[in-house]
């Protein structure tokens, strides 16, 4: 309770005991958080008790980075009982100090990825760097796949290959791992040249139905690949090639034979080779001193060697 006979208080003392400054109170009161209660014959601003307690609410607020105009909405709620604006305030300040940390951490990487390369190679590594956004953007790299992927591959089958394919940076990066997404966002950027090879026969006269099932089918495959990579495992024939083979036997409406499959050996060893892609995506994901983390791209090797031995064996 303030001490003056009416019950209320100058701006000064109000400052004083929430421990701001009067340009403070002035500033939060002239934009609605802090009501006054009268003025003074004098015309100077006096605050009633609930002042103090709303002040020093609205100052924690502040203190933990949330704009004016949340802190309105805040304060108003507070008066109501409820705090759903509150939570809703907190958990968006989070995401976005969690984005701004994101962005410091790559920040940071890709200053030391400069500091300690050799200095012929910091013009070409600060030009990488230079056009990758921080936190870093994986934009480019699903533009790049949409324009490979069959036009008529159906958007959830789309989404599937794009969250296998595409790699979630890491929050706190190696400056190794940047300067490897650095090189994956300039793959996927650079311009056409017209010589690039075309797309996997897989994906001509592929129809919508037949390129889901054909994706959805490696995507399996894939998975099972990458168990036997992670163990260390040689390509072999088994449930990983038959899950293999079949994905590609029900695009075409065909049977697994032998025949069919010393076919796929000839029409898979013609199509375009992204390898760089993949074994960039690898250091992306593959964390600090472990063994390399499958990728598509390696899985899809891994696979294409087993068909590809098998076939010969048979041959």
């Amino acid at each position: 309770m303030f001490t003056s006979h009416d019950g209320l208080c100058s701006i000064g003392e109000l400052a004083e005991r929430a421990g701001v400054t009067v340009k403070a109170v002035r500033f939060y009161s002239d934009r609605g958080l802090l009501p006054e209660a009268s003025r003074s014959a004098g015309g100077h601003r006096r605050y009633g008790p609930e002042a103090l307690g709303r002040l020093r609410l609205v100052r924690s607020l502040r203190a933990l980075g949330l704009p004016v105009r949340e802190v309105h909405r805040i304060v108003d709620e507070e008066e109501d009982g409820a705090d759903s604006v509150l939570e809703d305030a907190v958990a968006g300040q989070l995401r976005e100090l969690g984005s701004q940390l994101q962005a410091l951490r790559w920040r940071e990487a890709a200053l030391r990825l400069v500091q300690e390369c050799p200095p012929e190679d910091r013009a070409d590594r600060l030009r990488l760097i230079g056009a990758v956004t921080a936190p870093p953007s994986t934009a480019p790299l699903a533009r790049f796949w949409r324009a490979w992927l069959p036009p008529r591959m159906p958007a959830r089958a789309t989404a599937a290959f794009l969250e296998a394919a595409v790699p979630e940076p890491p929050a706190d990066p190696r400056p190794a791992q940047v300067l490897a997404f650095a090189r994956l966002n300039a793959l996927v950027t650079r311009p056409c040249t017209g010589a690039e090879r075309p797309q996997p026969a897989a994906h001509k006269g592929a129809g919508a139905r037949e390129s889901a099932v054909l994706y959805a089918g490696l995507a399996q495959a894939y998975e099972l690949a990458g168990t036997q990579l992670r163990r260390g495992r040689a390509p072999r024939a088994g449930e990983e090639l038959d899950s293999f083979v079949d994905a590609y036997a029900r695009t075409n409406g065909s049977r697994d034979t032998a025949d069919f499959r010393r076919v796929l050996v000839g029409q898979l060893s013609v199509d375009p080779r992204i390898d760089t892609y993949w074994e960039l995506v690898a250091e992306v994901i593959t964390p600090s001193g472990g063994p390399p983390e499958p990728t598509p791209g390696s899985a899809h090797d891994w696979l294409f060697a087993a068909l590809e031995a098998q076939a010969t064996g048979a041959a």
